[in-house]
């Protein structure tokens, strides 16, 4: 496709009524891409590209028989999953063939815009451009008229009269056919995406951009939260006024400087509540624009592979801005619920066949407000000043079908306040060195993976992290583990490796060696380690739409994992089935089964244990969704040898009474059986068998039930209204207590019933609950009684938030923001009954309420209207000395 150069300008009004759009040349040799792969389309579509020296021009008119049946649901900018028709203009100007620009647009004028990356599989939703673009609907069709600043590009300089290539695609979503046409031919079963578009050939004697956008925001908090009134810290009505900035310099041959100062996220989607009994913290994705935005080129140590076992996530940037690590107790405590972000930045984007990405943070040391038992008030440090940074550099050979990266993450606190030196490490570095070669046309490529990490500080914190659940270096039973009570440091390493296969037969394979001493969890993300893992898997991918299905798939894979003692821990093989129907259902389902496997976690830090046999399946039913009401169901049943099952059903609804208004609730209920749930350990110097102490259990009753709700009302393109809402309740209730009898075993003693044991509950003679349970594990005189505090449990939450949002200018917008919380937890109590536990989620609010407005300033010279001639001398010094 060849782009003109307009003489004259261009007036965005989705109408292509100026004579240069007359003059360019149209491209319309489209495809479909599905559901009739490579066939002529029925609606054809022209496109005629035009430019000049600020600005890239795209034109594009999509005919229509049925201009009457045109989706057009009106929805916030970025919104994903409306049922509409779309257009997608993908620009990669860094011509790579792995990055790519999406500006994305309805026939409502919804935008969108995507960074693509990684050439097939990769997207950066957070990536968000400053471009315009009308649309109009007439009796031919729609039409699109974009207007993309290069300064929203990245690209390096050009010889004057050099011709730039860069890559574009155009592709046309028709949504009550669920078709996809192309511009440059694509199907689904490529082995890439960015690198299957065609050529923009034409653009010459176009500048450079040099960008310098600044972002400055002010914001306005108040919470209302329950509270004690004998509270000396609690306000009733608590507000906090905070004021920072978010700027961008475009760096010369296509890099970019971000940073933020203070920044504010009261706008961000609050995480949704869990139960977690395991070991092992729960994760959450990370939603914060400044670290979303980009992400990709941080993906330090991954791979592609096949099925695996166990994850390590190198940079976890919700570390950044965590909750204070260092719990302060007394009468009345106040603390901070995050570490303030002072300051962070970060440089990104391509130089030649380089991609650089680097990345630093500050954050401030935290103190709590303490009132102990005789009214004397002090101030104690829960979070010390801490450095994050995060660094990774890729080099492209073969135009990009092998790439070589290295990078790293290092981690520094300032540990000065010794109420920190057995608590946190005072350092943690990690270094990573991953690689990815494609052959064959990219339908094969292997991928691989070495990390090595050290992590040094005081004895006592070294220790705690041998003694912690990613590798429990005390277990009595690991004779190939040492515990060290005198190191002052950790190392281990990571090696990964995949090979895959794409097309209509695709194979997967994955093997992992993950040392016991690797350690990421100070700016990463991780489980257990001390494993070595293979996996492979297999599918056979069928996309010619036939009378009854439009496509499927049928899929099957294993995995297998041991520790370093050579103990198998995980056995799994599993199997899955696609059928996209013709009427627009898809149906999935799949079975799986996993022997019987040590499990060297059980017991928290004791000898083996030992999993039971596990089987099960689960299936999922999504209706059509051209549908005013669509609905998708999703149940499982796993069970085991045992007798303890895990079953699951949700059932979403999801509703569009209108144009501009969409639902969609989904109701969960998840039952729990967990034979072997952990409840604690007891010292008994007589129990030999499991190394002089008892390791106690018990099956677990859990019931769970939820109702996730998103509301999206949009008035137009930039004013929308948003509600998350998630109520949530659980019961836990724990039966049969009992030990473990022998390591490596599912051979268990169940107190009462077994070796002359007893067993007694011990009740609050106020309220008839049970505290706790006296147990006699042996009978009368032959060891020593203990008591087990009763783990039964009620919980209730309900969170959510509201957001308005408008985009009163280009780039800028003012929020409306309203946060819900309500939670209690009640010990003692572990009876589900719902009505009660309906009733009990509406307990007392926590309201957070928040106006926050920015304003984006697109070059510096529009700053300088606003300061006078010594104060814009001094910023300029501040600015140029600061860059």
């Amino acid at each position: 496709m060849r782009a003109t150069r307009t003489p004259s300008s261009i007036n965005i009004d989705g109408k292509l009524n100026e004579p240069a759009w007359a003059g360019a040349v149209p491209s319309g040799d489209f495809t479909e891409s599905y559901p009739k792969v490579g066939a002529k389309p029925v609606d054809p579509t022209e496109v005629r590209v035009l430019y000049d020296d600020d600005a890239l021009y795209v034109g594009v008119r999509m005919f229509d028989a049925r201009p009457d049946s045109i989706a057009a649901q009106l929805a916030r900018r970025d919104a994903s999953g409306i049922y509409s028709d779309w257009l997608h203009v993908m620009v990669d100007s860094y011509r790579d063939r792995r990055t790519s620009f999406r500006f994305s647009v309805n026939p409502r004028g919804v935008q969108k815009d995507v960074l693509e990356f990684d050439d097939i599989g990769g997207e950066d939703l957070n990536w968000d451009a400053v471009w315009q673009v009308a649309t109009t609907v007439d009796s031919l069709g729609w039409i699109a008229e974009y207007r993309i600043p290069f300064s929203q590009l990245r690209f390096g300089g050009a010889q004057k009269g050099v011709e730039r290539i860069w890559g574009i695609q155009i592709m046309r979503d028709i949504a009550r056919r669920n078709e996809r046409d192309s511009w440059s031919p694509w199907k689904q079963t490529d082995p890439g995406f960015v690198s299957f578009e065609g050529d923009l050939a034409g653009i010459v004697d176009i500048p450079t951009p040099r960008r310098l956008e600044l972002m400055p925001y002010a914001s306005a908090r108040l919470t209302r939260a329950p509270g004690d009134p004998a509270n000396p810290f609690y306000r009733a009505n608590d507000t906090k006024p905070s004021v920072g900035a978010d700027f961008k310099y475009g760096l010369p041959s296509g890099l970019t400087l971000t940073a933020t100062v203070n920044p504010d996220f009261g706008q961000v989607e609050v995480d949704p509540a869990v139960v977690n009994l395991s070991a092992y913290e729960t994760f959450f994705p990370e939603k914060r624009p400044f670290f979303v935005e980009g992400a990709n080129i941080f993906n330090i140590g991954t791979f592609t592979g096949g099925p695996g076992y166990g994850n390590q996530q190198i940079f976890y940037s919700r570390r950044i801005g965590r909750s204070p690590q260092r719990f302060a107790s007394g009468q009345f405590v106040d603390a901070p619920d995050a570490t303030t972000i002072l300051g962070a930045g970060k440089v990104t984007g391509k130089v030649g066949a380089w991609t650089v990405g680097l990345l630093n943070a500050l954050t401030g040391e935290e103190n709590a407000r303490v009132i102990d038992a005789s009214d004397a008030e002090s101030t104690t440090a829960v979070e010390p000043l801490t450095n994050y940074f995060v660094g990774r550099v890729s080099r492209d050979f073969r135009g990009a079908n092998t790439i070589i990266s290295f990078g790293g993450t290092a981690v520094n606190r300032d540990l000065s306040d010794t109420v920190f030196k057995n608590l946190l490490r005072s350092s943690a570095d990690v270094g990573s060195l991953d690689f990815i070669h494609r052959w064959a046309n990219k339908q094969w490529s292997l991928t691989g993976a070495f990390s090595r990490s050290l992590i040094e500080g005081s004895t006592a914190a070294i220790q705690s992290a041998q003694q912690s659940s990613a590798r429990y270096y005390q277990r009595p039973d690991a004779d190939y583990l040492d515990l060290d009570p005198t190191a002052n440091s950790l190392s281990g390493y990571s090696t990964k490796l995949g090979l895959t296969k794409s097309g209509t037969w695709r194979f997967a394979a994955t093997a992992k060696d993950i040392s016991p001493g690797f350690e990421v969890n100070d700016l990463g993300f991780m489980g257990r380690v001390d494993y070595r893992n293979v996996g492979a898997s297999g599918s056979y991918n069928n996309t010619e739409a036939g009378k009854l299905l439009r496509g499927y798939s049928l899929f099957m894979g294993t995995n297998h994992a041991w520790n370093y003692g050579g103990d198998k821990i995980w056995t799994s093989v599993f199997n899955q089935v696609t059928l996209n129907l013709t009427n627009l259902w898809s149906i999935y389902g799949g079975t799986e089964y996993d022997p019987s496997a040590i499990d060297d976690r059980l017991t928290r830090g004791g000898p083996r244990g030992r999993q039971p046999t596990q089987w099960g399946a689960w299936t999922e039913i999504v209706t059509d969704n051209r549908k005013v009401v669509s609905y998708d169901l999703y149940a499982d049943y796993f069970g085991d040898e045992a007798n303890g099952y895990a079953k699951d059903l949700s059932f979403g609804v999801d509703i569009r009474p209108s144009s501009s208004v969409h639902v969609i609730v989904t109701p969960a209920l998840s039952l729990l059986h967990n034979t072997i749930q952990f409840v604690r350990s007891s010292t008994d110097a007589l129990d030999t068998q499991t190394f002089g102490r008892r390791y106690v259990f018990s099956d677990l009753f859990q019931t769970t039930l939820s109702a996730t709700t998103r509301v999206e009302w949009t008035l137009t393109p930039l004013l929308s209204f948003q509600l998350y809402a998630q109520p949530f309740a659980s019961a836990g209730r724990f039966k049969d207590f009992k030990e473990l009898s022998a390591p490596g075993t599912q051979e268990y003693a169940v107190y009462g019933r077994d070796n002359g044991s007893t067993i007694a509950p011990v009740f609050d003679p106020t309220t008839g609950k049970t505290l706790s349970y006296a147990v006699d594990p042996d009978g009368p005189g032959a060891a020593p009684a203990f008591s087990i505090e009763n783990p039964d449990f009620r919980t209730h939450s309900l969170r959510g938030n509201a957001v308005v949002r408008w985009e009163y200018r280009p780039g800028s917008a003012l929020f409306f923001v309203w946060q819900q919380q309500r939670e209690d937890f009640l010990p003692f109590e572990g009876g589900f009954r719902t009505g009660r536990e309906a009733r009990e989620i509406f307990g007392r609010p926590s309201n957070v309420f928040l106006v926050k407005a920015t304003y984006w300033f697109a070059r510096y010279f529009v700053l300088e209207v606003y300061l006078t001639r010594s104060v814009r001398a001094a910023a300029y010094r501040q600015i140029h000395g600061y860059l």
